[in-house]
């Protein structure tokens, strides 16, 4: 047997790719080799040529499949089709190093393709190399050991049998959480393995969802995989199983596929109305999706493959697809070395903690910093009931880990010893960190800090979770105030991934570089941000929202008002925002940001009769999920007689956010405008799909009608010049 004619030309033409000189500032690609050695199969089976995927890093740099990559793994088995035509090999294997499987492509193969020929070409040698794991003479097992995402988890799906470790904790195929679609046999393949409604989970609901990864136990559960085994002996259980089904003493069993027309549609259907819900038509990948889905129904493998070839071509050459990768390359990158960071080597040990306050908030962060730092943690507050209703809630939330099995019982007795409280300043004495989190006023927290003050160390950091207060006025009367610094969580503080560090005009680089060293700990993305009113990602929410508001106050019905920014796609309209945060902190935030730029940001007096009434949101929302207001609400309110469309309310928010957006650059609140586009990412839910907030207000060539100029570089989010 010899490679197929469909695989032959594939791999030239990859090879010749891969040979090409790379374009300007793209990086060499670090190359995932295929490596082959002989394994005889327990029982006397016979033996297997078993291929392992390895870059020659440890698993904190995950294999991909760039050209290169997909090269070794051709020549791999054009090197062990002649012995399977031999009769020396039996089965091929497939496995990867240790924790990790395969990430998928190399994104930057895919932002590195200069037309839609070169794409598609790409596209069209995946599919060659990876299908003839299907089509060999002999049988063949991918033994996903690890982290299995995108093509990693598509080249899986080519092979004739799949085990999967129960340790393997990513496991998706990401693509439309990007911008793109599985493009390497992931929409045919899936929907004809486990079905259409559960692919369809996988491929794009999970992946709209925050990028859903599956553990090892779901995706064996689903059907991904015919057997599971622990992590300790996966390779060796995995052999014999593979074993088992040679001699004919095992049968891989797998679910009937529903293949009637109307069942197939339904399940596609259901899922558009998922991503009309999700995106509103704005982003073009999870509807391709939907179509190639629908199409795996009844099409043969070159149909399938060519069609998912030229729709990732075709995708990899938009500007939304090259917005998605620059999120992408923002939340994995820069956020790991934030801009302006002082020397790591700077940051103090943290020992012990103290939080001021044991409301909702301050318990989140005990919680968090006892979890994370594994140091013990205090909470003060005015009075027992207060401590008491605080320690509640941590032990509450440690229980429900515990029942859901992400700790174990021990973990469970350590984190609660961990966590105490007090209603005694003095409990701070030997803090090496104390963060406050009490009433955002600013006269009440220079008076915590105060206190604090007289009880801790000098070198003791002080942090204060503000959203919008003066970081620098809050350590003006201190003695220390080059030890004080924001450290900014968003709500609910486990679960959001930025925290904002803003350095006040005296906070010295040890305080910061601690701070950043604590956030990284605590696992969240840190942006370092200069102290200014509500910092960047409520300066920018508040501005929006608050033309938004603005154009229900002058007239516009609320559900046109509603409907404006739905085609965003942001996780929540502003209605649901003011609904979730409370009317009273954002009347608050508004006020504070009208103080300091009167000119922009207005105090709604159709707000300021809510808050007042004690209203606990301004909308409800009909059976259909259309906001309008109540009785009670609408008695109160006072509207004018300018009536908007969506088009004109939608234009005008976002004309306020790049008129913002400069003024903060130009104040230099944050280094660049990727700072910018990463809290947004991270701290307000702005989409993927539409790449970051700056790239958007350029594609959309609001940047440039706002500001007489675009924020970011042609090229550096969308397609070269």
């Amino acid at each position: 047997m010899s490679i197929p004619t469909e695989q032959g030309p594939a791999a030239a033409e990859l090879r010749a790719a891969a040979a090409a000189p790379l374009p300007p500032g793209v990086k060499p690609e670090v190359v995932t080799s295929a490596l082959i050695r002989d394994v005889d199969l327990p029982g006397g089976a016979g033996t297997m040529a078993l291929i392992t995927l390895d870059n020659g890093f440890d698993h904190t740099r995950p294999s991909t499949f760039g050209l290169g990559g997909l090269v070794s793994l051709a020549d791999a088995l054009g090197e062990i089709v002649p012995r399977v035509e031999a009769g020396e090999i039996v089965a091929v294997g497939l496995t990867g190093k240790p924790f990790v499987f395969c990430a998928g492509a190399d994104l930057t193969m895919v932002a590195a393709s200069r037309d839609l020929e070169q794409a598609t070409t790409v596209g069209r040698g995946a599919h060659g190399v990876f299908r003839l794991l299907g089509e060999l003479p002999v049988p063949s097992f991918a033994f996903v050991n690890g982290a299995a995402l995108g093509g990693g988890l598509e080249v899986a799906l080519h092979c004739t049998y799949r085990t999967i470790s129960a340790g393997a904790g990513a496991v998706a195929l990401p693509e439309c959480f990007l911008g793109l679609v599985p493009g390497w046999g992931g929409t045919y393949l899936l929907p004809n393995l486990i079905g259409p409604e559960a692919a369809l989970q996988v491929m794009i609901v999970n992946a709209l969802s925050n990028n859903k990864m599956l553990s090892g136990p779901q995706a064996l559960k689903l059907g991904l995989a015919d057997a599971g085994f622990h992590p300790a002996d996966f390779l060796e259980e995995s052999l014999t199983w593979a074993s088992a089904v040679l001699r004919g003493q095992v049968e891989a069993r797998r679910r009937q596929v529903d293949r009637d027309e109307a069942a197939w549609e339904a399940a596609v259907a259901q899922a558009r109305e998922f991503v009309d819900a999700k995106v509103h038509g704005a982003a073009p990948a999870p509807y391709r999706a939907l179509e190639l889905v629908s199409l795996a129904r009844t099409a043969d493998r070159d149909t399938a493959f060519e069609a998912e070839s030229v729709a990732v071509a075709e995708l990899a050459m938009s500007e939304q697809l090259r917005s998605g990768l620059y999120a992408f390359d923002l939340v994995n990158k820069r956020a790991k070395r934030p801009a302006g960071a002082p020397e790591a080597g700077l940051a103090r040990p943290i020992t012990s903690v103290g939080v001021v306050g044991a409301g909702l908030m301050a318990a989140q962060l005990a919680l968090l910093f006892a979890r994370r730092l594994q140091v013990p943690v205090v909470m003060t507050d005015l009075d027992e009931a207060r401590v008491a209703r605080g320690l509640e809630y941590v032990r509450g939330e440690i229980a429900a880990l515990r029942e859901r099995g992400r700790i174990d019982a021990d973990t469970a007795n350590r984190l609660t010893a961990l966590v105490t409280g007090s209603t005694r300043i003095s409990a701070f004495a030997g803090a090496d960190l104390v963060i406050e989190a009490v009433f955002e006023q600013l006269e009440v927290k220079q008076q915590v800090f105060a206190e604090v003050e007289e009880v801790v160390g000098p070198e003791c950091v002080l942090m204060t979770n503000t959203s919008a207060l003066s970081v620098t006025r809050m350590a003006e009367r201190l003695a220390h105030p080059e030890r004080v610094v924001g450290f900014h969580f968003f709500n609910p503080v486990a679960v959001m991934p930025l925290v904002e560090v803003v350095r006040a005009e005296g906070t010295d680089d040890a305080t910061v570089a601690t701070a950043l060293a604590v956030g990284k700990q605590l696992k969240k993305s840190c942006v370092l941000v200069r102290d200014a009113p509500a910092f960047v990602v409520n300066r920018l929410l508040t501005r929006f929202s608050g033309e938004i508001t603005k154009a229900l106050d002058e007239g516009t019905p609320i559900d046109v008002v509603d409907a404006a920014v739905a085609p965003l796609g942001l996780p929540m309209s502003p209605f649901m925002l003011i609904q979730l945060v409370g009317p009273a902190v954002i009347h608050h935030v508004n006020r504070t940001m009208h103080e300091a730029f009167p000119d922009r940001f207005a105090v709604s007096a159709n707000l300021s009769r809510l808050v007042e009434a004690g209203l606990p949101g301004l909308a409800s929302w009909d059976a259909d999920g259309r906001p309008y207001l109540s009785d009670e609400v609408a008695a109160l309110m006072r509207f004018g007689d300018t009536v908007l469309s969506q088009e004109e309310v939608r234009e005008r928010a976002l004309e306020a956010l790049a008129d913002e957006v400069r003024r903060m650059l130009d104040d230099q609140v944050v280094a660049e405008p990727r700072d910018i586009d990463l809290c947004m990412v991270l701290g307000a839910g702005w989409p993927f799909h539409l790449g970051g907030l700056t790239p958007y207000l350029d594609r959309t060539g609001i940047s440039e009608r706002v500001t007489g100029g675009r924020f970011l570089p042609a090229g550096v989010a969308g397609l070269p010049g």
